[in-house]
């Protein structure tokens, strides 16, 4: 899993290096897709109070435009593996002091919230059972790193056949609602209603 792992950065890295701090440099195909995904897991904040939230896989930190056009009061963490990334999100925000960026999970801090967006998408040549079991326990880490809740994305089971590719996990919503449900909280969302190829699971602890 650790060399997938690298192999994903690398694809990653050159995302970032080919199109720079923009939605291609993520992956997304348009700008609406990829802040349409972020309205959807920053349902997870709670009301107008200062918060701390970990933005886990950040990219360059595009999810902070999304936070700072409805909040002012809130630190905010991007958590990503690719210096690239972490490179370009600290040039980007570098006079902002509410936010930084880290590339070990050992130097995160309890916050908050924590968010993932579309982090477990690409799976390249990794069997779909594999993946799967990567993906229940990145949410665990998530899930420990967070105080009062965390929301993750996913390409969806239900996607249409014939758009489906095989580099990609299509994740069931129901699985991983099941699993949050039974191992973190009562309180679980599962938003599968936005049109898209993908689910929003948010969890309130």
């Amino acid at each position: 899993m650790q060399e997938l792992l690298r192999v994903v950065e690398t694809y990653f890295e050159d995302k970032i290096k080919t199109h720079g701090a923009t939605h291609f440099g993520v992956d997304f195909m348009t700008p609406t897709a990829q802040t349409g995904r972020f309205e959807q897991l920053v349902k997870v904040i709670d009301g107008d109070k200062a918060f701390s939230i970990i933005d886990y896989g950040s990219g360059y930190g595009a999810l902070v435009e999304v936070l700072a056009a409805r909040w002012t009061d809130f630190t905010y963490c991007g958590f990503d593996i690719s210096k690239a990334m972490r490179v370009a999100g600290e040039s980007l925000y570098a006079s902002d002091a509410r936010i930084h960026f880290v590339g070990d999970y050992a130097e995160l801090e309890v916050a908050d919230y924590s968010v993932a967006s579309g982090i477990f998408n690409i799976k390249l040549d990794c069997d779909s059972d594999t993946w799967q079991q990567y993906a229940i326990e990145e949410v665990g880490r998530m899930a420990a790193v967070s105080k009062k809740g965390f929301a993750f994305n996913m390409l969806t089971s239900y996607s249409d056949p014939e758009h489906m590719r095989d580099d990609l996990y299509y994740g069931d919503p129901l699985l991983y609602f099941d699993y949050c449900k039974r191992n973190f909280s009562r309180n679980v969302a599962l938003l599968h209603d936005y049109n898209g190829f993908d689910f929003t699971i948010i969890v309130r602890l």
